[in-house]
């Protein structure tokens, strides 16, 4: 990291806009569960962001707002919802719909600005008008909903010896920061091989094992104070009984005086 880069306490830096996005998010839970439609509403919010160049890089609200139709969706999703994608035939049909969005993937990349991807900027800041920009943030997140339904419905339901790395993906996520950030500062990206198709492959391939290796057990020990810090003293011991101790009242009588 550059010493002289500005620290911003407002303007998280990479991947911390996701710590900030989560806490916000999270503060909205209790809302979302007592609201009758919340998907309409954050989808509402999300394409409203993506057409509203005032929305600035404080807080990254364009990120909270674009992403928040997926917070709302897994805080209001049942087991049941997940026991559908088990089923056999949606399994299957997982398969020509990974297929097409692979095929489109490949056709869309040279044609498309990946920028759209990162949800950081609105539709005129992309060069793109206000309708246009709502219809790309609803099939954005249309594909992307659809793509994980995918994924999950190959999740296998017995235990391998990948489940465990499962629990370990925040770790994966906030630590491959490291290095990727540190590799475009060492200039290693620009290497002449990189772009060539089997740089390509290698340093994909390097990236599936390292990010394997920052879920694992080890590593997660080694992160888990600064990760997943105990924060027990931070908060109050709740009474045994659940509830507060109840408080006599100073002008009432004593209870044995009122018995007689």
């Amino acid at each position: 990291q550059d010493p002289g880069y500005p620290v911003n306490v407002v303007d998280p830096l990479f991947l911390n806009w996701f710590l900030l996005a989560l806490f916000l998010w999270r503060l909205t839970a209790p809302l979302v569960r007592a609201m009758r439609w919340p998907m309409p509403l954050a989808l509402g919010l999300s394409v409203l962001a993506s057409v509203t160049p005032e929305v600035g890089p404080d807080l990254d609200l364009q990120r909270v707002l674009q992403f928040l139709p997926f917070f709302v969706l897994g805080t209001t999703l049942q087991p049941r919802h997940f026991a559908l994608l088990r089923e056999r035939r949606v399994r299957w049909a997982a398969v020509p719909v990974a297929a097409g969005a692979l095929a489109l993937a490949y056709w869309a990349a040279p044609r498309m600005d990946y920028a759209w991807l990162y949800h950081t900027q609105s539709a005129q800041d992309l060069g793109a008008p206000p309708l246009a920009g709502a219809a790309m943030s609803l099939a954005l997140l249309g594909c992307s909903a659809l793509l994980t339904a995918c994924f999950l419905a190959w999740v296998p339901r017995r235990r391998t010896w990948f489940t465990a790395l499962g629990g370990g993906t925040l770790y994966g996520y906030l630590l491959h920061g490291f290095p990727a950030k540190g590799s475009v500062y060492r200039g290693w990206y620009e290497q002449p091989w990189v772009g060539s198709p089997a740089g390509m492959v290698a340093v994909t391939a390097f990236a599936a094992l390292l990010v394997t290796v920052l879920c694992t057990a080890p590593v997660r020990r080694l992160f888990r104070f600064a990760v997943e810090p105990r924060l027990d003293w931070l908060f109050r011991t709740a009474p045994a009984d659940g509830g507060a101790s109840p408080q006599r009242d100073p002008v009432s009588p004593p209870e044995h005086k009122v018995r007689a």
